[in-house]
């Protein structure tokens, strides 16, 4: 009898696992390709661990992630800046090596469910500014 393969964990399966081998990845007309989305668990600035809450009610939430690389006809953004992607609008994770031998998991966007960009590292959902000044 044959071995049923979940295409879902291929990725993830030992002995299936083949990244996409590529330097450059360059996505068809206005597509956008992001990287360092965070599905983990995150520490606050007083050590609060806040646990991951990836597949549950309460994680579903807009995700911060970083430009890895624009279709020809994107004009909205650029490679290097930082997006806020509504909840699910993202594809599976795959997973691209370089000549270097560095695997880099990236993510294709819906380029219309693009809600806010910035330039810098913008802090995540439970994450604290240290440098913030509140008044009251």
């Amino acid at each position: 009898m044959s071995e049923q393969i979940n295409f879902d964990q291929l990725n993830h399966k030992p002995g299936y696992f083949a990244p996409v081998r590529a330097n450059k990845i360059t996505p068809i007309k206005e597509g956008v390709i992001v990287s360092d989305i965070n599905f983990s668990e995150r520490k606050t600035a007083g050590g609060i661990i806040l646990k991951t809450d990836d597949g549950t009610s309460h994680g579903i939430r807009p995700r911060w992630g970083k430009v890895h690389a624009v279709g020809p006809t994107q004009i909205d953004v650029t490679v290097g800046q930082w997006i806020m992607i509504e909840h699910g609008r993202w594809t599976r994770a795959f997973d691209v090596e370089n000549d270097q031998g560095d695997l880099i998991r990236l993510w294709k966007v819906e380029e219309k469910s693009i809600l806010l960009v910035s330039d810098e590292k913008p802090l995540d959902y439970g994450d604290v500014n240290p440098e913030a000044y509140y008044q009251r």
